[in-house]
């Protein structure tokens, strides 16, 4: 059995490790009985060629050109939606060829621009099984949800990131109830987080008592509300600081506010980080101030490494894996006062406390493993 994942994108996000690390765990838990590849529709797995072939991953490319992904427009709305176009008109030819060739034992499991293949699939029929991967909180907008249901009867599964997103899409009665699965992104590679949050730090940081962020500088990641919840927590904690890891096109909004607010000595952007995981271990707690999520990944990875949380209470993701509060601090969505009450709470409460959200939290995310994403995801190909 061959596995194909079809994932293009035009920024770091959190997609791009569940399907790596995905086609890992199925390379290394098979035991040669499924193959895993990577579609590389304009070169942006290019970056990640040597991960790929380190595990023997293979590699499909559709593309020869290494310059075409690089000079995509992105860093807003309308910008990537013209790319989008230019990659669906510049493969879907590429595309169809490849599909009308995998045959009936072959899965082709479509992440990010699904618009493309998905009009492929409506158009014509093709062999393989096609699993259509929800990846990220879905917004059902009316042309999305007509579109899906023109395509439902050739979609084999609907892989869910959470049970509330399974319970949502149920809801809107688009696909066959069945249809519906829940399968837990494999977030966490155990060996190499304990590895790297080992590195050393940056020395800038050794010293400094932060909270952190980790996100796209986004209008979902909402890091407005958390520089404005941040110059009120600034004045109770004066040592505290707050670093955030990410980059985006609200980058230069957020440098200006924390200037207005008088705190830009203490929030450090850091861009984006390889290694994250030096900066979150060091942190006094990690922050999500999401506006939406599904179903988080840092969250599950500060939860890992057993750091206190402070989380909003958004679609999909945080209180399922907070277990309702009793993994972590959640703040009603987007709502200022909460969100510096519940830091202040978690600051302040008990030791015992704070140890029992950390186990509970530790607990509720074995299933994010690979070995479990594998052994999930094996049970429904056959």
């Amino acid at each position: 059995m061959n596995i194909y994942y079809w994932c293009p994108f035009l920024s770091h996000v959190a997609t791009i490790k569940a399907v790596l690390n995905s086609a890992i765990s199925i390379k290394k838990y098979s035991k040669n009985s499924i193959n895993p590849f990577i579609i590389n529709a304009v070169g942006e797995w290019d970056e990640y060629k040597n991960d790929i072939f380190k595990e023997k991953i293979g590699l499909i490319n559709f593309s020869n050109s290494n310059n075409l992904y690089k000079k995509l427009p992105r860093h807003s709305y309308i910008k990537s939606r013209i790319s989008y176009l230019i990659i669906f008109f510049k493969t879907i030819l590429k595309l169809y060829n490849f599909l009308n060739n995998l045959g009936k034992r072959d899965v082709f499991i479509i992440h990010l621009i699904s618009s493309l293949p998905l009009f492929l699939i409506l158009i014509f029929n093709f062999k393989c099984k096609i699993i259509l991967r929800i990846s990220g909180y879905p917004k059902l907008n009316l042309l999305r949800k007509f579109f899906w249901r023109l395509c439902k009867r050739k979609i084999h599964y609907v892989f869910c990131p959470t049970e509330d997103t399974k319970k949502n899409l149920l809801k809107e009665k688009i696909f066959q109830e069945e249809s519906y699965k829940v399968l837990k992104d494999p977030i966490l590679d155990v060996r190499n987080i304990n590895k790297l949050k080992n590195e050393i730090m940056d020395l800038n940081f050794t010293d400094k008592e932060y909270i952190i962020n980790i996100g796209r500088l986004t209008k979902q990641k909402n890091q407005k509300l958390l520089i404005e919840g941040f110059n009120e927590i600034a004045k109770i904690y004066p040592k505290l600081n707050l670093v955030i890891l990410g980059e985006g096109e609200m980058k230069d909004m957020l440098i200006k506010l924390a200037k207005e607010r008088k705190i830009d000595q203490k929030v450090f952007f850091l861009g984006h980080v390889d290694n994250v995981y030096k900066y979150l271990k060091k942190s006094k707690l990690f922050i999500l101030s999401s506006k939406w999520e599904d179903p988080g990944f840092v969250l599950i990875e500060a939860a890992f490494l057993r750091k206190q949380i402070v989380s909003s209470d958004c679609p999909n993701g945080p209180r399922e894996i907070l277990l309702n509060g009793e993994g972590g601090y959640l703040f009603k969505n987007n709502q200022l006062d909460d969100f510096i009450k519940k830091v202040n709470e978690c600051l302040k409460d008990n030791e015992t406390k704070i140890f029992y959200k950390k186990l509970n939290s530790l607990k509720n995310i074995r299933e994010y493993t690979r070995f479990r994403h594998f052994v999930s995801l094996n049970k429904f190909l056959n």
